[in-house]
């Protein structure tokens, strides 16, 4: 019985040895593993860290190293990233990173795109002098019905929020916001106004890079460099007017079905400014310095030469002939429309002959290094949905971005009341009307004004300053010619990127009433790498992968 017992007993020991040595196995397999995916999301959060940090993504796969590796107390991880494909006309990336611990590897493979919002800005502020901003208020009764992201304004965690409000304005989608909702002093900056943001607000968010005057550059240069050479315009116009600005105009319509560019190359604009800051919100941001504001040469009217029709400087270009089909690594995006300026840009048509005027049908951008002028109603072609916007199916959309900034001009500053010469015809160059005649009378043919309400569709990416309306009154200046009354309505279906606000109108004064809507459509974008400002970059539905290898010992 002794020795049944010992025998027991060692047949116990033995099992519970061969268990503890199982368990002893299993929990430095597990370990590993653990590890080993830790390490790989430790690679995947490096890959998403610099992707972060680059000024441009797309010329960033040309120009630096997008791979990495990283070395942990047992683990290590190898990650890449590079293009994968297009979603519309959003680059997609493919991040992999492979963790490795002991004889495993864990693998993660995640597609991601760069977010984007519906309207971001630099800065909550509106310039008014060459280095002195004024915070703008979202006001009572106002409705914004765009996602809305702000880059935090100075110290993240000062004492001072970055958005300002004025009542219960009513926000419909979500709002981020760059800086922290505490101050270092670790004061809720936002407790007495969280009830507002009804659709959502997160803090600490990476900045739009609109601002950033590297990123800019850098993706108007590609735009450039892949633009067909025949649709790449240096104006220079006749040099017979005051402060001459050289310009494109570009007038679309839709003619048998077919979308249609009347360029008139080799403008002059009649250049405007007030000696005083404090006259009016006419202010661009300087390239070199964001946070540096000069007082522009605003539109005043414009010239073409007389022989523009003789000489080529007027072409009718269909919008399916500028398209491109933009290549990244080999892997190829959708075609769409690119027109190139070295200049200043005037877009809308006061052309009363010209059929389906202001109607844009086709895909495309228009970049310009200097301003964009918006002298009309400019609106899509094709369906539309209950609420006025495109519908989601409609195939067309436009694209605008500038150095400078995207502005609504006045067309009163060619009544002579506004501006010290009147346009007139000689043996050098025509007066183009813009928008509509205050009258019929042949002579005052110069007395303009814009439709109310005035309607832009596009994506605007604004680089020099905000997007807004020119002339508009301030201290008792300036002072826009309306349709009716002291104030006009200002539509905007789209997206819109700004490096700060800019004056739309002084409310019960002068200028437009805000209505901005976000056409969801733009945000897959129009064409590649054209509004792709943001820092922060977000995995597709069903985007994130992870999967285990073990490998020989």
């Amino acid at each position: 019985m002794a020795a049944m017992a010992i025998l027991l007993l060692a047949i116990a020991g033995i099992g519970l040895l061969t268990i503890s040595d199982g368990l002893r196995l299993r929990t430095a397999v597990i370990k590993n593993e653990a590890a080993a995916m830790a390490a790989a999301e430790a690679g995947y959060e490096k890959a998403v860290f610099w992707m972060s940090q680059q000024p441009d993504m797309i010329s960033a796969l040309n120009d630096a190293q997008a791979s990495g590796s990283l070395d942990f107390d047992g683990s290590s991880c190898d990650y890449s990233v590079k293009m994968s494909s297009f979603l519309g006309a959003s680059p997609v990336y493919e991040v992999k990173s492979i963790g490795r611990s002991g004889r495993f590897e864990r693998t993660v493979e995640v597609h991601l795109v760069q977010a984007i919002g519906g309207w971001a800005m630099g800065m909550c502020r509106v310039s008014t002098g060459g280095t002195s901003t004024v915070e703008v208020n979202f006001v009572n009764g106002e409705v914004i019905e765009m996602p809305i992201h702000i880059n935090s304004y100075g110290d993240p965690k000062d004492k001072t929020r970055d958005i300002f409000l004025s009542g219960d304005p009513k926000f419909l989608r979500v709002v981020s916001m760059g800086e922290s909702r505490y101050s270092s002093g670790g004061l809720d900056k936002y407790s007495s106004v969280m009830n507002v943001f009804d659709n959502g607000i997160y803090f600490n968010q990476p900045p739009s890079r609109i601002n950033d005057a590297e990123t800019v550059s850098k993706k108007i240069t590609r735009f450039r460099d892949s633009t067909s050479a025949s649709y790449i315009y240096t104006p220079n116009g006749p040099k017979t007017v005051s402060n001459p600005q050289n310009a494109v105009q570009m007038e679309f319509y839709v003619d048998g079905g077919v979308g249609k560019i009347r360029v008139t190359n080799n403008c002059s604009v009649r250049g405007f400014r007030q000696s005083s800051d404090s006259r009016t919100f006419d202010f661009k941001n300087t390239l070199a310095d964001p946070d540096q504001f000069d007082r522009y040469y605003i539109y005043g009217y414009h010239v073409r030469s007389s022989s523009a029709a003789s000489n080529g400087d007027i072409q009718t270009v269909k919008v399916e002939d500028t398209y491109v089909q933009q290549s990244f690594g080999g892997v190829k995006s959708q075609p769409g429309g690119q027109i190139y300026v070295n200049g200043n840009v005037i877009i809308g048509s006061g052309d009363s002959t010209l059929a389906n005027a202001n109607q844009v049908k086709g895909r495309i951008t228009i970049v310009a290094t200097g301003n964009i002028w918006i002298a009309n109603s400019i609106q899509m072609d094709g369906d539309r949905a209950a609420d006025g916007k495109p519908s989601e199916t409609n195939p067309n959309a436009l694209g605008l971005v500038a150095q400078g900034v995207v502005k609504v001009v006045d067309p009163g500053m060619s009544d002579y009341s506004y501006v010290d010469d009147t346009p007139v015809v000689n043996a050098a160059h025509t007066y183009v009307p813009i928008g509509i005649a205050d009258n019929a009378k042949p002579a005052e043919i110069h007395k303009r004004h814009l439709p109310d309400p005035l309607v832009v569709e596009a994506g605007i990416t604004v680089g020099g300053g905000g997007w807004g309306a020119e002339n508009v009154l301030r201290n008792g200046y300036g002072g826009r010619k309306e349709t009716s009354g002291v104030q006009d309505d200002l539509v905007l279906r789209g997206t819109l990127s700004e490096v700060c606000r800019s004056v739309v109108g002084v409310t019960g004064t002068d200028g437009f009433l805000k209505n901005y809507y976000l056409d969801e459509r733009l945000l897959t974008g129009i064409l590649p790498g054209d509004i792709w400002l943001r820092g922060k970059f977000v995995p597709l539905p069903a985007g994130w992968s992870d999967y285990r290898v073990a490998v020989n010992p």
